[in-house]
């Protein structure tokens, strides 16, 4: 991942609204959501919904797939490795043994 990449997707996880869209469709694993079920969940408007998924898509931290007239959510756990690739690279001045215990922490079987 690129240091603009990295920016992009920090900068889209700052926002209120977008944080709880991402933690939502990481709780829902592979099932993912539609919109209408993220914006009843959260209390958002359909709206304000939509520009949100679009950032985080832009930022590539969520995907999408149509279904018929819907659409459906899902977090892009490729982009979220990526972006934690990208903030250990150097992790423990090269010795990775040292970060293990926080890769351990942060890894699941999704």
């Amino acid at each position: 991942m690129e240091k603009t990449d990295a920016l992009n997707a920090f900068s889209a996880l700052g926002q209120d609204t977008r944080l709880e869209v991402f933690r939502l469709l990481v709780k829902a694993g592979a099932e993912g959501m539609a919109a209408g079920e993220i914006a009843g969940a959260l209390d958002v408007r359909q709206n304000t919904l939509s520009n949100n998924l679009s950032i985080l898509l832009a930022a590539g931290l969520v995907r999408n797939e149509r279904e018929g007239r819907s659409v459906r959510y899902f977090a892009d756990f490729d982009g979220v490795r990526g972006l934690l690739a990208f903030l250990m690279e150097d992790c423990c001045a090269g010795k990775p043994e040292l970060c293990q215990p926080v890769l351990d922490q942060i890894a699941c079987a999704c």
